[in-house]
């Protein structure tokens, strides 16, 4: 056990946030758990943020034009030669949390990324109470009230084509 913790395999001081992002924005969302994984990786911490329930994020507007913004990012390049914008509401919110790391310029960021896990619906370990090491994220500055106008990100990713059998529950 010393020995790994001397080569940095296992860390005492390693938490593991989970946010379920039922009814919350995706963009504030991304935004809390990217500043979270940046700010342990530049701390040397390996803290972990799980986001369930992926596909019940929100994105706010009006459904139409946001539809028509994710059509432009999905078909804005080459079909086998990329870069390539996912489909699934786990890949989108991912990347969106990408998009506020400095990912490609510094190593933290790219490190704050493996860190990171994005789930369709809730897996059995944590559905119920949450295990040890795990706690629940600070929603206070994430959860505001809902907007008038919205899409819920499976809706989104449904209408790019996905197969939504993973969160309708095998209506396709």
């Amino acid at each position: 056990m010393k020995t790994q913790q001397a080569r940095g395999l296992l860390s005492l001081d390693e938490t593991t946030y989970v946010f379920d992002a039922d009814g919350l924005i995706l963009g504030r969302l991304a935004s809390a758990s990217a500043d979270l994984l940046l700010k342990a990786t530049r701390a040397d911490r390996d803290d972990k943020v799980i986001i369930i329930n992926a596909e019940k994020a929100i994105v706010s507007g009006r459904p139409r034009s946001v539809l028509n913004t994710y059509h432009k990012k999905y078909e804005l390049n080459h079909a086998r030669k990329g870069p390539f914008f996912p489909r699934m509401p786990d890949m989108i919110l991912k990347r969106a949390v990408r998009g506020m790391l400095p990912y490609q310029k510094i190593s933290s960021g790219r490190r704050a990324l493996r860190n990171l896990r994005v789930e369709i619906g809730c897996p059995a370990h944590l559905a119920g109470d949450l295990p040890d090491g795990h706690q629940h994220g600070d929603l206070t500055k994430i959860r505001k009230a809902m907007p008038e106008r919205f899409i819920r990100l499976g809706d989104i990713s449904a209408d790019l084509g996905a197969p939504t059998h993973r969160w309708d529950g095998g209506e396709q």
